[in-house]
């Protein structure tokens, strides 16, 4: 099967349609079309850019610019972390969660992907590990923003309770427990919806790149379960670290809460 290539002239259709849109939210007043513009112009630039690193790296194949590059997207996955939180953690802490978060859960199985499961030989090739760690860390980093978001903004809500519990004698663990659970679930439920309708709702990225690239559609089929696997793992588990860092920094070493640590708003 060969592969259907595209022209600018095409691209420029697809440009058109987030033009009307944009416009269509002007007339109505809805007051996004200047951010749907910027956002579509950041995806051309942004995109047209890492065309252009990676055809250098797949004509200059060296461990050291593979880890610049995979360095360079985590700082910028924390970065837009921290961007997302209605009420984020002040100073080095609000990037430091997510990032350190998402080292240890993306890169940690994107690495394990590409030297257990994978298997290619180099297994720092980057038409493997650039695709893969974007996804991973793409999704885990909306999974912990969505859970950061949701610990700040109940333990701002709910204030008086959990100082209540702490004046009963419960550990700073007990006293934000089910607000810290809550949390952990709201990141992951995104992941859960994804693999319970994929197949049936929608057809994922990865295999439906695929597929119009020509490759064999079992073929892809099996792509995209191992993706989606790993990323619910990486998700999950970065999550998880994520919300139970950021609890613990809602309290200090004499387990009174301190939401002074928190910015009020973006």
């Amino acid at each position: 099967m060969n592969m259907i290539l595209l022209d600018y002239y095409d691209l420029a259709i697809a440009a058109a349609l987030v033009g009307v849109l944009a416009l269509s939210s002007v007339m109505l007043g809805l007051g996004m079309g200047r951010q749907l513009v910027i956002a579509a112009l950041r995806t051309a630039v942004q995109l047209s850019i890492v065309g252009l690193i990676l055809k250098v790296l797949f004509e200059n194949l060296h461990l050291g610019w593979m880890t610049l590059v995979a360095g360079v997207m985590l700082l910028a996955a924390g970065r837009e972390v921290m961007q997302r939180q209605q009420h984020r953690f002040r100073g080095a802490w609000g990037y430091g969660m997510g990032t350190t978060s998402m080292f240890l859960s993306s890169f940690t199985l994107t690495l394990f992907a590409l030297l257990v499961i994978i298997g290619n030989q180099p297994w720092y090739q980057p038409q493997y590990a650039i695709p893969l760690l974007g996804m991973m860390l793409g999704n885990t980093m909306s999974g912990i923003a969505l859970g950061l978001d949701r610990l700040t903004s109940s333990a701002m809500a709910h204030r008086t309770s959990i100082e209540a519990r702490l004046m009963l004698g419960h550990s700073w663990s007990q006293a934000i427990s089910t607000i810290r659970r809550e949390s952990m679930r709201v990141g992951m439920i995104p992941m859960i919806n994804a693999m319970a309708a994929a197949g049936l709702v929608s057809l994922p990225g990865m295999m439906t790149g695929q597929i119009l690239a020509g490759s064999p559609p079992l073929e892809a089929v099996k792509y995209q379960i191992l993706i989606m696997f790993l990323i619910t793992a990486g998700t999950g588990f970065g999550t998880m670290t994520a919300v139970w860092l950021g609890a613990r920094r809602l309290f200090d070493e004499r387990q009174r809460l301190r939401l002074d640590r928190l910015y009020k708003k973006n």
